[in-house]
């Protein structure tokens, strides 16, 4: 090992709470504003329906765990959003031996984590208004890095709200690297694919994993681009909302709508990996769940 691979493993940070910490701050900060937004569409629907927001603890085997940590379920069933939800939490403790072989930086001989981030999923009452999926995460193992993205899901795909969509995503993305649009837009691709329907779960966006922060200068660089990720969800995604949910829709429109859950409701319950992060670490089978929508066909 050369002496700056020696400095470098001397020098390596091990202790991210504080990181942790802020990280959260900005989550809950984030989910404040979308929910305030949301609730914001909804009057101008002419509904009163708002958030309800739900505590819970992490547990194992229906036990609550020690320091485990927890989050909110944010639900709010309404006019316009048939079902949205807007979880975050910050949870830590050991994997499973099994579970921690398959995670970023664990191993069975050091299962230690921590996790925080807001994951968010929208079915909209009007076939026309395009679903969507956000979530942003910072994860700490031996390891520490940030993962996340955005992918909008229209059973009725509209051109123009595709490409403002990624336009928006982009721009986010231009802002610290470009390369990471497109090779955030590829993996969002691959990773949104149904396997055995051979189709897309929707019109992509971007996805990205273990983005890893070395030290405290990777942290603020990451940190600083999952924000403008959040921040590019926000600024384009209510607006989709408000260019559609006025069109009139048929029986037919409605249709394809309830079959197209049928598929999203198959992803999430088969590949999604934050599905099975969940279920896999105590979470909250309630808000671990919000992603399916309330309603689906399969014939």
């Amino acid at each position: 090992m050369s002496t700056a691979q020696e400095a470098s493993k001397a020098v390596a940070k091990e202790d991210w709470s504080a990181e942790t910490g802020r990280a959260r701050v900005w989550f809950e900060s984030l989910r404040d504003r979308i929910c305030a937004e949301f609730e914001a569409i909804e009057r101008e629907a002419g509904s009163d329906a708002s958030f309800t927001y739900t505590p819970w603890k992490r547990e194992h085997d229906g036990e609550p765990v020690p320091d485990g940590g927890g989050g909110v379920q944010g639900l709010m069933k309404g006019k316009v959003f048939e079902k949205v939800g807007v979880n975050v939490s910050t949870v830590g403790g050991t994997f499973s031996a099994d579970f921690a072989k398959t995670m970023n930086g664990a191993d069975p001989e050091n299962p230690a984590f921590t996790a925080t981030g807001i994951s968010l999923v929208a079915h909209m009452a009007n076939p026309h208004v395009p679903a969507v999926h956000m979530n942003t995460r910072f994860l700490t193992t031996r390891k520490a890095w940030f993962g996340g993205g955005g992918d909008l899901n229209p059973p009725i795909p509209y051109a123009e709200d595709t490409a403002d969509f990624h336009a928006s995503y982009k721009a986010a993305c231009d802002k610290h690297d470009p390369a990471y649009y497109d090779r955030f837009k590829a993996w969002a691709d691959d990773y949104f694919y149904i396997p055995h329907r051979k189709v897309h779960r929707g019109v992509g966006g971007i996805f990205y994993d273990h983005l890893e922060c070395a030290d405290d200068a990777g942290f603020e660089a990451n940190f600083a681009f999952t924000r403008d990720v959040g921040e590019a969800f926000l600024n384009v995604y209510p607006a989709l909302v408000r260019r559609r949910m006025g069109m009139a829709w048929t029986p037919d429109d409605k249709l394809k709508q309830l079959t197209w859950r049928g598929r999203y409701a198959e992803f999430n319950l088969v590949y999604d990996r934050g599905t099975l992060f969940g279920l896999k670490t105590g979470g909250n089978i309630d808000a671990i769940l919000m992603s399916l929508p309330p309603e689906a066909n399969w014939e």
